[in-house]
């Protein structure tokens, strides 16, 4: 429970912080959020999915209604999944430097595997 609880804190400051600093969350990527469109595609994308995420794990913490399992299967292959995303990427790229890249490909993988394991 202790690490469902931990990756929800995770989503919940991401989430929050997105909603909040759209354009700071996507500038070590080197994206631009110089446009009410995108700073609302940011807002959406990594703060509303951010909160709902972080909302499923701590009901999934609290297993409420019985989906703990599934909700955190469900959000550990997500996080997999993106962090093979970052994977595919580097195999045709080459990212700048570790941050943020290969930073974040590393907590997606050790978070999702985590989940998988105290499922």
């Amino acid at each position: 429970m202790v690490i469902t609880v931990a990756v929800a804190v995770f989503f919940f400051g991401m989430g929050g912080y997105a909603l909040v600093a759209p354009a700071a969350l996507v500038r070590p990527f080197g994206l631009g959020a110089a446009t009410a469109d995108a700073r609302t595609e940011i807002r959406a994308v990594y703060g509303g999915f951010g909160l709902a995420v972080g909302g499923l794990l701590a009901a999934a913490a609290a297993d409420a209604g019985g989906i703990r399992t599934g909700a955190v299967v469900a959000v550990a292959v997500a996080l997999l999944g993106m962090a093979g995303g970052r994977l595919v990427a580097r195999c045709v790229e080459r990212p700048s430097a570790f941050y943020p890249s290969w930073l974040y490909f590393w907590v997606e993988t050790v978070a999702g595997v985590l989940l998988l394991v105290a499922r």
